[in-house]
């Protein structure tokens, strides 16, 4: 491992400048959603467990380097509290930062104004970053789900103090790493989405460095629509045909086996309970919607899983948000999931949809590791180098 933990730190006495991600839901005041914020709690117990102050550092929406009040993260102070079990005291600015009262040297942990009210923030800005430097003595990032991002608090601070990785990026490196860096192989990666366009950098990577490629939901359309299948009146990229065959070329120079489905479930409309039909691949209706993946499709998919040792997954394999059409999804994540829980797969998930559809089937809790960080999750199986994470590198 590459990069230092809060294990490799002496905290004692120490102030932690702690990058978190708390970009939690608002409604009325109130934090919906505390997911975020009870995953940070490990590492600030840890802060503190070694004698540590945690300045926690945080973004909150997008207020492009102005101060825009609903955008404020004194509301996240009570969650904050209550995850962490804490006393927390909000500090407005850094002038406040750097001239702490008396009350604030008291509480635990302290938390910053949203770091993204600074315009010095998003441009990585050296002076911006000396100054917030200079509020601690080491810096530790916890929050992966930004470390796509070369900003002050992400990037630049890891340049002016000794920097490490919080838990919860800790966990998300070693997950990854196991996944992509150093597989036990065979290794299968599960594709999905509407458009290929959006994952070109995704499937060039990972034909390079998997065994069999499934390819699922409006993207499967594409490709069946470059071998010269009828898709009659799905979702489907006809002008992405050429690059479709070129991932198949690239694919099968590499020795990547891509799983398209063989059967289909179509509707003529997309509504909760349509009446609908399994066909083969091949047998389209012209004013038909393909709409999931069919039975023979599934078993094909959960026999690569029963002979692979690593699963990556991003993405749903048919339309999921709306039943019947997330019946192959919900199947396939089950049986991720009872490999998962036997020791026999290692399965990391990551992305908006596949998060939310991996909730649904009810198969999360059993996977190995699911990343809620999005774009940096994105991009790592791209195979860029996030600045957030080389900033960290030993």
């Amino acid at each position: 491992m590459s990069w230092k933990t809060l294990d490799d730190m002496d905290l004692d006495g120490k102030t932690v400048l702690t990058r978190v991600d708390i970009n939690v839901p608002i409604e009325n005041g109130i934090v919906t959603d505390a997911t975020r914020i009870i995953r940070i709690a490990p590492t600030v117990n840890d802060i503190l467990d070694k004698g540590g102050k945690p300045m926690l550092i945080a973004h909150f929406g997008r207020p492009k380097g102005k101060v825009v009040d609903e955008m404020s993260l004194r509301p996240i102070v009570p969650a904050l509290e209550q995850a962490l079990g804490r006393s927390v005291q909000f500090i407005e600015t850094l002038d406040g930062a750097e001239n702490l009262t008396a009350e604030a040297k008291g509480a635990e942990v302290l938390l910053l104004e949203n770091i993204r009210f600074h315009p010095g923030e998003e441009a990585n800005d050296p002076e911006f970053a000396t100054r917030l430097a200079g509020l601690g003595d080491i810096y530790c990032n916890d929050a992966f789900s930004a470390a796509h991002r070369a900003h002050a608090s992400t990037e630049g601070l890891a340049r002016h103090l000794p920097a490490c990785a919080g838990r919860l990026m800790q966990a998300e490196l070693e997950a990854l790493e196991a996944a992509l860096a150093t597989p036990q192989r065979p290794v299968v990666a599960v594709v999905g989405g509407a458009k290929v366009s959006t994952k070109l950098d995704l499937l060039g990577n990972l034909v390079e460095k998997v065994d069999q490629l499934v390819i699922g939901g409006g993207m499967a359309n594409t490709f069946l629509a470059a071998q010269g299948l009828n898709v009659g009146k799905s979702l489907c990229e006809h002008d992405m045909a050429d690059t479709a065959r070129e991932i198949m070329t690239k694919a099968g120079a590499a020795g990547c086996e891509l799983l398209l489905p063989a059967d289909v479930v179509v509707a003529r409309e997309f509504a909760a309970g349509a009446e609908n039909e399994t066909v083969p691949a091949h047998a389209v209706p012209e004013d038909a919607m393909i709409l999931d993946a069919g039975p023979q499709a599934v078993a094909r998919i959960t026999a690569a899983f029963d002979k692979a040792k690593t699963l990556i997954w991003n993405g749903p394999l048919g339309a999921f948000e709306i039943a019947p059409f997330d019946a192959a999804t919900n199947a396939a994540a089950l049986h991720a999931a009872q490999l998962s829980k036997a020791g026999r797969l290692i399965s990391v998930a990551g992305g908006g949809d596949t998060v939310a559809a991996l909730n649904k089937s009810g198969a999360a809790g059993d996977f190995t590791y699911i990343s809620t960080a999005g774009g940096a999750f994105l991009e790592w199986m791209e195979g860029k180098d996030l600045p957030g994470v080389a900033a960290l590198k030993a």
